[in-house]
């Protein structure tokens, strides 16, 4: 059975496989993996929504020995406003803006020219890994394979905003109303649009393009917390509020 398959029926299973049992030699490689499982997702009927962004900030690039972000493809059984603790194996939360791809983005535009292209929604990202005890354990290349540990998203209400709304704003969590942490919009390299424009160009290298009607999941605010039981509420200054429901 090829990595992709095995990491496939991890997923559909939701039997996560043993750290290091599954060998990439390079980065290339692992996102190699990473199409055919989004293949074979896409056999099975689910179809490719959009992507989110990884290690946007020094300190989750660390944590994963790596000197840039990545990224992987999401689908469109992956967009929720509830989850069930039970569908995964490791969630986590993280805070994230959300761009919607009005217009297709090009690695040549500018980060203004950016917000013109899209709408910007506030965004809950649930990553799970298909690995026992993956955060932080796995490696960079296990991480890209697995669709940069992708696991659900919930997206808000989108606006058109310009570049200078959200180049310095804070997001808050709170669960049950009492609140968790806050991070601030800096920490996704510098500014969200230049996470967008790094998949842009990270994307026509591997021969694809950001497409009008796809989403991008930027970056986390926050260092991954994990998930729990109750009601979330994410606000971003500026951008609105969005809540995630978790159940059992």
């Amino acid at each position: 059975m090829t990595n992709a398959n095995r990491l496939y029926q991890a997923y559909k299973e939701n039997a996560p496989l043993n750290l290091g049992e599954l060998e990439f030699s390079t980065k290339t490689a692992a996102y190699q993996v990473q199409d055919e499982v989004l293949n074979l997702k896409a056999q099975d009927g689910e179809k490719l929504a959009g992507y989110k962004i990884s290690l946007t900030s020094q300190e989750t690039q660390d944590l994963f020995a790596s000197d840039s972000p990545l990224y992987g493809g999401m689908t469109d059984i992956t967009m929720k406003d509830t989850v069930s603790l039970k569908e995964y194996n490791q969630p986590l939360l993280e805070l994230e803006l959300v761009f919607l791809m009005d217009e297709p983005v090009f690695g040549s535009d500018s980060p203004e020219k950016v917000f013109e292209k899209c709408r910007v929604a506030p965004g809950i990202e649930v990553p799970d890994g298909r690995y026992k005890d993956w955060f932080p354990k796995a490696s960079l290349y296990e991480v890209i394979a697995d669709g940069a540990v992708n696991g659900a998203i919930v997206i808000g209400n989108p606006q058109k905003l310009a570049y200078s709304d959200v180049a310095a704003i804070k997001a808050t969590l709170a669960l049950n109303d009492k609140f968790v942490k806050e991070g601030p919009s800096t920490e996704v390299l510098g500014h969200p649009a230049k996470a967008v424009l790094w998949l842009a160009k990270e994307l026509e290298k591997h021969g694809k393009k950001l497409k009008a009607g796809q989403f991008v999941s930027s970056g986390t605010f926050v260092l991954p917390e994990p998930l729990q039981r109750g009601d979330y509420k994410a606000e971003f200054e500026h951008v609105g509020n969005v809540h995630l429901k978790v159940t059992d």
